[in-house]
């Protein structure tokens, strides 16, 4: 019987207990001292092989493993007073009165039609006495055997033992439910059966060692189903872990494959479980785990800048990703720089479809009311924005963009390969575009970011002048004038002249208005003037040009005065014009010969000339008029001081007197106030050396037109920033803006600071500043690998491995590389150099051991303006470090030589090593001879005729080969003579000796 095997696993102390408080004949009694705990530590789940252990053991074995219990669960609370007068016990409401073991009966393993035991222990935990019983449910399985005092009370801390027997009929699972009474409450003890089981040989643990992040790592398992039922299971685990299939049946004895996919999406460790769940309730977890890894994957360049291109034209340039790891990177150009932005893309894209979808149904049911025949119509609503929903959850947001293609969007590299990546651009509109995109790469966690730069032009066309000075006209007369535009661009210029809006503008007619310029092309353009007002004025026309930001200006005034000197004298007359108190310096310049001449002195008042300079000019300041005639008189003012003129223009007459005529000239000069608008511009983080470009807004209010210079830049010794501008001088328009371009190369790394000045022509005041900032940074080098490991490498023999520095920066990186060790076993080449921006060198690192030992080192990399790098390298020295000068092993061919005659050979053997080695020779024919008598004789024994028989086999013994000396001791560095003698008394081929040379 079961039950029998069951009695004898039970100690000898319990069973002595039980029959002198119970008087109970059977031996079937659980382990001492069981441990209580929680429930759900009761029932935590199991790995594979403790659920294999479980069920392969009896009920017995499993009754007897058993060291833990939890407290009964209480069904219902009775009224003491009906049983007992010890109303108060000691033991709170949430516990039983007494507490069973096991807590819950399990019986495994049986077979049909037999009968097993397992005892139920119930303990009184109170103080006093108490009396319990176990009522029992119908069944035609379970029986329980009472003891024989079940009418007494169990003492204190004494348990009763029930008996609980099971008569299964077949084998499959049994349950039943026990319920046990004391004085104070009801609690139950479940009783479960466990029959056929299917159990899957899964691995307690599956490890995934180190993987590349953002890449697709499987592990095959066969598993097998070693149970006696057919599994039907199903399993689940959590992100970055996955395995396929996750649900199926496996029919016993049979197996199946399992791919685990471990997809990290960060870097660093990840750990999951992975559980299984039999059809049957049971569960069982396996342990995943494994280790995500940047691997060496890039672009070859950060930003990529496309030379600037017209609109409707094409422009294309090429950024190459470098793959140096071992997997193939599957890559994707994104918009966003991280998953979690695409996520709140998408999630902001379904709320709106969400709010456009009840708008749109509010609005049609308010139709249905009218007709109620739509309301059929209404499921195909929700199902198109459904469908709208589900479109957007899985897109893979890819970059898309009118002005920046990316060829191919998505694609595979494969390992230690390259692809190369075309960007077009293609401008819509004259401005500067700028773009970042992000390539999502497997095995880099980060998107790999790259900043496109490109810059559209528009028609280039230009007037053949800016200003058309018309100077003074008569009221009603009709002018006409010609204008020419020329396009200087590649593309179609497609211009229209803008209507004036002022009422001087109103006078002057355009023909034609508009047109279109083919490149290389000109446009005259017929300009025909007739005012009805009187008065000075200026008028700006403006053509707009089709794809260019900024109209083409052409502006008309007058600012030549004409008068007339008239001769009423019967003879000629000559006269000489002249203005008393204009300068009489150098003649003044204009603004547009002072942009052109950017080295003038009067852009520096520290140098400006101290004579007034010459600002109005006659034309013809000289001459004769004829009898009663005439002469047109120009005068022209230049004006380069800030002042009022209040002057007089006098006429000296040869042979009359001077300043026989005056005619008054009044006039103000004014110089426009320009504003500096970033008066601080910040270029942030700027690699050594490298030229940086940003603007200066400068922004004119004044009606007038102004003229500025970005003063040069002035140091003595080497300064932090170098400063300059490609357009130092302009002239700004009135009320416009204009953006100074500003070249900055930082000199030293760090924080920096500089002052650049502009100045205004004519003004008096001190230059507008405009402060610097940049921060400068030297090379990014990445170095790979981090550390070298030459495993098992032959001493005296140089071995070579490869150490990479990537320059992922604008700038070229210099370097000098050397050994911390002054005496180093390894030598790396070049020592010193430099790497091109955006490109690789390679390193060649040479060992050379003299030891049969570990040696470590390390490459100290110097990188120039930047970090220094400590890379450790070692190696392991394997091979003798014994030469020899001439050729000796593994074979030596000595050729003929005669019999009887002794030949020598010699050669030279060197400790080329680091320690003293003691050497000796031994022929593996030929023992020695001491070693070989006594050999023989602890063989043979003792004989009277051994030496006779020793000495007559001494001669056909002896080797033919002897080495000299047999031993010897070479210190380090030490050379020694070696001579092999060869002797044989008979001719024929001597050899087949090994010689072997030990070291110690």
């Amino acid at each position: 019987m079961a039950s029998r095997s069951l009695e004898e696993s039970m100690g000898a102390v319990q069973m002595g207990l039980v029959r002198m408080l119970k008087g109970f004949q059977s031996k079937i009694l659980p382990p001492l001292s069981p441990k209580v705990v929680t429930e759900e530590e009761v029932n935590r789940m199991l790995t594979p092989s403790e659920f294999l252990k479980e069920m392969s053991l009896t009920t017995e074995q499993r009754l007897a493993h058993t060291r833990i219990m939890c407290r009964p669960q209480i069904i219902e609370l009775l009224d003491m007073g009906e049983t007992t007068r010890q109303k108060f016990p000691g033991i709170d409401l949430d516990q039983a009165l007494f507490q069973p073991f096991p807590s819950e009966i399990v019986f495994q393993n049986y077979t049909p039609c037999e009968v097993y035991e397992v005892p139920l222990v119930l303990r009184n935990n109170d103080k006093i006495p108490r009396m319990v019983k176990i009522v029992e449910e119908s069944s035609p399985y379970f029986k329980v055997i009472s003891p024989k005092d079940i009418s007494h009370k169990v003492a204190p801390g004494v348990p009763s033992v029930f008996r609980i027997l099971f008569t299964p009929e077949e084998n499959k699972d049994y349950a039943h439910m026990l319920t046990c009474v004391t004085e104070r409450e009801k609690f139950i003890v479940p009783i479960r059966a466990r029959g056929a089981r299917a159990i899957l040989d899964f691995p307690d643990m599956l490890n995934f060692s180190t993987c590349p992040v953002k890449y697709s790592t499987q592990k095959i398992l066969l598993v097998r189903n070693i149970g006696n039922k057919d599994a039907v299971f199903h399993i689940k685990t959590h992100r970055p872990f996955s395995i396929e299939p996750s649900v199926g049946t496996l029919n016993v004895g049979e197996s199946m494959q399992m791919e685990v996919d471990f997809q990290p999406q960060t870097v660093g460790n990840h750990s999951q479980r992975l559980i299984v769940g039999y059809d049957t309730g049971e569960k069982v977890f396996i342990s995943l785990y494994g280790a995500a890894i940047d691997m060496n994957i890039r672009l070859d360049k950060n930003s990529l800048t496309l030379e600037k291109t017209y609109i409707t034209l094409v422009n294309q340039r090429t950024v190459t990703i470098h793959n140096r790891s071992n997997i193939i990177a599957h890559f994707q150009w994104k918009v966003f720089a991280t998953q979690e932005e695409d996520n709140r893309v998408k999630h902001r894209v379904c709320d709106d479809l969400i709010k456009e979808e009840k708008n749109e149904i509010d609005e049609f049911l308010e139709e249905c009311v009218t007709d109620p025949s739509l309301r059929e119509r209404l499921s195909i609503f929700s199902r198109t924005f459904e469908n709208q929903r589900s479109l957007v959850q899985t897109d893979s947001m890819l970059f898309l963009n009118d002005i920046f293609t990316i060829d191919p969007l998505e694609g595979e590299v494969w390992p230690n390969s390259s692809a190369d990546i075309t960007v077009y651009f293609n401008p819509r509109e004259a401005k500067l575009y700028q773009q970042t995109v992000y390539c999502d790469i497997s095995g880099r966690e980060i998107r790999l970011p790259l900043r496109i730069k490109g810059e559209g032009m528009g028609p280039k066309i230009h007037f053949d002048f800016e200003l058309l000075d018309i100077g003074k006209v008569f009221v009603g007369s009709v002018h006409c004038y010609e204008a020419v535009l020329s396009n200087k661009g590649s593309i179609d210029a497609l211009f229209s002249v803008i209507p004036p809006t002022s009422a001087v503008g109103a006078c002057f007619v355009f023909s034609p208005k508009e047109g279109i310029i083919e490149p290389s092309g000109v446009q005259a353009i017929q300009i025909s003037f007739s005012s009805a007002i009187l008065g000075h004025f200026e008028e700006e026309f403006l053509v707009s040009v089709n794809g260019s930001p900024e109209p083409v200006k052409l502006t008309i005034f007058p600012h030549t005065l004409i008068c007339s000197l008239n001769n009423t004298s019967l003879v000629p007359m000559t006269f000489k014009l002249r203005i008393p108190g204009d300068g009489v310096g150098h003649k003044s310049i204009s603004s547009c010969e002072h942009y052109l001449d950017k080295k003038t002195s009067s852009w520096n008042k520290a140098e400006a000339p101290v004579m007034r300079p010459q600002e109005f000019t006659i034309t013809p300041s000289c001459g004769t008029i004829r009898s009663q005639g005439f002469a047109a008189i120009r005068v022209t003012l230049c004006s380069n001081t800030v002042q009022e003129y209040e002057l007089a223009l006098v006429v000296d007459v040869e042979g009359i007197g001077e300043e026989v005529l005056a005619l008054l000239i009044t006039a103000r000069c004014i110089v426009p106030k320009l504003q500096v608008v970033n008066g601080e511009v910040d270029f942030g983080h700027c690699f050594l050396k490298y030229p940086y470009e940003k603007t200066i807004q400068l922004v004119n209010d004044a009606d007038l037109p102004g003229c500025y210079q970005v003063l040069p830049q002035i140091y003595e010794d080497l300064p932090a920033v170098l400063l300059s501008s490609a357009a130092p001088c302009g002239i700004i328009p009135p009320h416009s803006t204009v953006h100074i371009p500003l070249a900055l190369e930082t000199q030293i790394p760090g924080k920096c600071k500089a002052i650049v000045y502009i100045s205004i022509f004519g003004s008096q005041d001190p230059p507008m500043v405009c402060h610097v900032k940049s921060i400068g940074e030297g090379p990014v080098v990445y170095v790979h690998p981090t550390q070298i490991d030459f495993g098992n490498i032959y001493v005296l023999k140089d071995s070579f491995r490869t150490l990479t520095l990537s320059n992922q920066s604008l700038i070229p990186a210099l370097f000098k590389a050397h050994m911390a060790h002054k005496k180093s076993h390894w030598t790396i080449e070049p020592k010193e150099g430099k790497v091109p921006p955006e490109s690789d060198v390679e390193l060649t690192l040479t060992a050379n051991l003299n030891d049969i030992l570990t040696f470590k080192d390390k490459v100290i990399l110097d990188i120039e303006n930047s970090n220094t790098y400590q890379i450790p390298v070692q190696a392991s020295g394997i091979g003798s470090t014994i030469v020899t000068d001439k050729p000796f092993a593994p074979e030596l061919n000595l050729g003929a030589h005669f019999s009887l005659d002794t030949y020598y050979y010699r050669f030279k053997l060197t400790n080329k090593g680091r320690r003293v080695q003691q050497l000796f020779w031994m022929n593996e024919d030929f023992c020695p001879q001491e070693k070989q008598s006594k050999k023989g004789l602890a063989r043979k024994g003792p004989s009277k005729s051994h030496p006779q028989c020793s000495q007559a086999s001494r001669t056909p013994q002896s080797p033919v080969f002897q080495l000299h000396p047999i031993r010897m001791e070479l210190c380090p560095g030490q050379t020694i003579d070696v001579i092999l003698e060869g002797y044989s008394a008979s001719p024929g081929v001597r050899g087949q000796h090994v010689w072997k040379l030990f070291f110690s």
